[in-house]
C-alpha cells in the first residue's frame, strides 16, 4: 500500500523510516482512498475538511477523524455523505460534544460515530493516572515534571522552599 501524507513541514526522516510519501494537500485529497486526520485544532486547521476539500476527494474515499471535531465542517460532511460525494466517514470527535440527539449525521448509514473514548482502556487510564501522579511527586520534590511540555518555562515552585 502506498501511504501518502501532507504536513506543513516535510518530514524526510519519516519518509525514509516508514516509506511514506509527501504530497501537496490537494494531491492528498484527490489520490487518497482513506484520509485519517492527525492535526491539532488551530485557526489554520478549523474546517480544514470542508466542502471544497470534499469536492476534491474520490467518491470512494473514507474520512477518519480522531483528532479534534472542528477540523471537519460537519454540515459540509453531512452533505458530502448524503450526496455520495465521498463514500463514508468515521468520527470519534465532533464540532460540539456530546453530539446532539437530533444531529443529521445520525440519520446516515455511511458514517460511524463513536464517543470520544479512544483512551478508555484500563491500561491507558492507569498509565494516565500514573503519569499525573509522577508529575505531582516531581513538583513536590522541586524536580522538573517528567512530562513537562514547556521545558524552557520550568522553574521550581518557590513556595516549596
Amino acid at each position: 500500500m502506498e501511504v501518502l501524507y501532507y504536513s506543513r513541514r516535510r518530514k524526510k526522516n519519516l519518509e525514509m523510516e516508514l516509506g511514506v510519501k509527501y504530497v501537496p494537500w490537494i494531491e492528498l485529497l484527490t489520490r487518497s482512498d482513506f484520509i485519517s486526520i492527525h492535526v491539532p485544532l488551530t485557526t489554520d486547521t478549523r474546517h480544514l475538511l470542508n466542502a471544497d476539500a470534499f469536492a476534491q476527494m474520490k467518491p470512494t474515499a473514507v474520512l477518519v477523524n480522531t483528532a479534534r471535531g472542528p477540523i471537519v465542517d460537519e454540515a459540509a460532511l453531512y452533505r458530502a455523505l448524503k450526496n455520495k460525494q465521498i463514500a463514508a466517514a468515521g468520527l470519534d470527535v465532533f464540532e460540539q460534544e456530546p453530539l446532539k440527539k437530533d444531529d443529521p449525521l445520525l440519520t446516515l448509514d455511511n458514517v460511524v460515530l463513536l464517543p470520544h473514548i479512544g483512551s478508555a482502556s484500563v491500561a491507558t487510564r492507569t498509565r494516565m493516572a500514573t503519569m499525573a501522579a509522577e508529575n505531582v511527586v516531581a513538583v513536590l520534590a522541586q524536580q522538573r515534571p517528567p512530562n513537562l511540555v514547556n521545558v524552557e518555562a520550568w522553574e521550581p515552585p518557590k513556595y516549596l522552599s
